[in-house]
């Protein structure tokens, strides 16, 4: 329904309504409650009338083009801040935004995911004449039902990136910690306007909040309640956020560093800067001092248990989660076997250089964890120590750059950059992530690296994380997705994990190929742990959302596997128990992108081209694997001899 139709329907109701409260006068209570069931009665047929000619309508106007653009208006008129990031225009966001942030009420989150299916329906019922169109067609639909969520489960919210996220706070994710980071690091402020804009979302802050408390009780009122650890988790996080003097806030001190490089008087640049602190101290504070005292009530009903199994039908969602973030029809039990065996077989691939290297005693992962000891491979834990790291990661970036055109034919028309994860984010936050950038290239992509722990990251894991995050990984595949300007624009940003993390880690394999670990065992140790680290992610899922494992055992695991710093072990697990099936993504998407490759090289032989092959795979977009499966197919075909 649209917000004019919304308004029509309001607009009725107000006129019907007013009018029988005007004819009861001083009648009693029973006959006015009768003028009102007359009232909601008439309002009931209006509605449906209104409803079914609309329908009718929209069905004999609907074009494919015309349901995209709708679908996309619906997601970033709901998502705001997605909106920013992405520098989108006002008429696909609906409006002016950079202004407005988004609302997670019950209410407000039903509207969107009910908006999303009925446009993906009247999709459904259309086709196109071309190859190209019915493949559009078929994505924007499959897209449109990602971001709506499972239908059977009305719980958690729809992140803009992972579709339906079980819950609304954690230590990781979720508006109390994407908005604020959103908000420093994309909202632009390179004008008067930006910086009052940048003000109103601050005060805006507070009703935010206020929205994703009401979905959070809503959730536990349905018996949706993280577990204690995550809970736990979050606390930190709510608190650690308001523990500066408000002066000091990342979101004041980030205005006060942008308003500095602006060419507007001072006296205006000071009460924008007394403003702002005055709207941390007295709304945005109080707002998560307020969320931090529900959380803590829910404590009580929080489960012991890490798995989403223990949630009200949750093996149903986890299997849901399965085949969407893990895109497989494959079951729990048969993915974490995989997972087992993959295991196996990079382990004894590790084994064979570490025997080489001198270290031939104990398991994979005690002689992993002990090279984490050694001072050669660990950065001082100091500013120098920090510096010296994020300088050898550009280093490493520029060296890959050098040498992507022997693998690839296009190159993604943006920059991109590495950055530490701020501080009050570093607890719950992973290892490395990227975010993208606008889709003018005012701001480039973003590589972040979590130096919270430098014992984390010791320097022959810091190849490997720099592919998979910058080149040819997360940066490449998602900036070239976003220039493809033929594609309908929720296809540019489209956020399919399996496809998404399936490519990066397939990137980790290519730079290898590339030459990028020649006479480096170490690196090409960080590299095989890496690859490790996600095959035991499909032990670990499985094992806590399907075997009822605890937390405790998933961390003993993965610990003994892969030989990982305990911290990183620790917020990897609690992770996964935040988010069912995402870390499925990484290990079956590449499995089946190899695969793939491999049976268009045995079929192709000398004809196989790989900078074809990847130009393939990219300049699609990201799609189901069932998708460019076809498309793969059908690209063999199309370069077979003709006799």
């Amino acid at each position: 329904m649209s917000f004019t139709q919304r308004v029509n329907r309001k607009t009725i109701i107000s006129i019907l309504v007013s009018a029988a409260l005007l004819s009861a006068g001083c009648q009693q209570e029973e006959e006015n409650q009768e003028t009102q069931d007359v009232v909601e009665q008439e309002q009931a047929a209006v509605d449906s009338a209104v409803s079914k000619e609309q329908s009718i309508k929209q069905q004999e106007e609907a074009t494919p083009g015309m349901l995209f653009d709708k679908i996309t208006t619906t997601l970033f008129a709901a998502r705001p801040m997605d909106a920013t990031m992405y520098g989108v225009s006002q008429e696909v966001a609906g409006g002016y935004y950079q202004d407005k942030l988004p609302d997670y009420s019950p209410a407000a989150e039903k509207a969107l995911r009910q908006g999303l299916r009925h446009y993906a329906d009247q999709l459904a019922t259309l086709k196109s004449d071309t190859v190209q169109g019915e493949e559009n067609r078929q994505v924007v639909i499959d897209l449109a039902h990602y971001y709506s969520g499972d239908k059977k489960f009305d719980i958690g919210f729809i992140d803009g990136w992972m579709g339906h996220s079980p819950f609304i706070v954690s230590q990781i994710n979720g508006p109390a910690i994407d908005v604020p980071n959103l908000l420093q690091n994309n909202h632009p402020i390179k004008n008067e306007k930006n910086a009052k804009d940048y003000l109103v979302r601050l005060q805006s802050m507070g009703e935010m909040m206020e929205s994703v408390k009401a979905k959070v009780l809503a959730d536990a009122d349905k018996g949706w309640v993280p577990p204690k650890v995550i809970i736990n988790g979050a606390l930190n996080f709510l608190n650690g956020f308001i523990a500066a003097e408000p002066e000091k806030h990342a979101l004041v001190t980030n205005l006060q560093s942008k308003l500095d490089k602006l060419d507007i008087p001072s006296e205006q640049k000071e009460k924008m800067m007394f403003d702002a602190v005055s709207i941390t101290k007295t709304t945005i504070y109080p707002a998560y001092k307020n969320l931090a005292m529900v959380m803590e009530d829910l404590l009580e009903k929080a489960p012991e248990e890490s798995g989403i199994w223990a949630q009200p039908d949750g093996a149903e969602f986890y299997r849901y989660a399965v085949s969407e973030l893990g895109d497989t029809d494959l079951t729990p039990e048969e993915v974490h076997q995989i997972g087992l065996d993959e295991v196996e077989r990079i382990s004894a691939e590790m084994d064979a250089i570490l025997k080489s290297e001198g270290y031939d005693k104990g398991t994979v992962g005690e002689r992993m964890a002990s090279l984490n000891d050694e001072e050669r491979f660990i950065y001082e834990d100091s500013d120098e120590g920090r510096k010296k790291l994020l300088n050898d990661l550009n280093g490493m970036l520029a060296d890959i750059n050098e040498v992507m055109p022997t693998r690839f034919a296009t190159i993604p028309p943006y920059d991109v950059e590495i950055r530490r994860i701020p501080v009050e984010r570093q607890d719950g936050a992973p290892g490395g992530q990227y975010t993208p950038p606008p889709l003018d290239g005012s701001e480039p992509g973003v590589y972040w690296i979590n130096l919270k722990d430098m014992k984390a990251n010791p320097n022959f894991d810091l190849k490997t994380l720099t592919y998979h995050e910058a080149n040819p990984g997360h940066h490449w595949q998602i900036a070239l997705n976003m220039a493809q300007e033929s594609l309908p624009l929720i296809r540019r940003i489209a956020p399919y994990n399996a496809y998404v993390e399936g490519w990066a880690l397939y990137s980790e394999l290519v730079a290898w190929e590339m030459g990028m670990y020649k006479d480096d065992p170490y690196g090409d140790l960080g590299r095989l742990k890496a690859e490790l680290f996600r095959a035991v992610r499909l032990v670990v899922d499985t094992g806590l959302h399907h075997k009822k494992w605890t937390r405790e055992q998933a961390i003993q695991y993965m610990s003994e596997k892969t030989g990982s710093a305990k911290s990183s072990v620790v917020s990897e697990i609690e992770r996964y128990m935040v988010w069912p099936g995402q870390a499925l993504g990484y290990k079956l998407g590449m499995l089946n992108i190899v695969e793939q490759r491999e049976k268009a090289k045995e079929e192709l032989g000398e004809a196989f081209d790989i900078k074809e092959f990847h130009d393939l795979v990219l300049l699609g977009g990201a799609v189901p694997m069932s998708v460019l499966n076809d498309k793969i197919a059908a690209w063999i075909e199309s370069k077979k001899p003709k006799y």
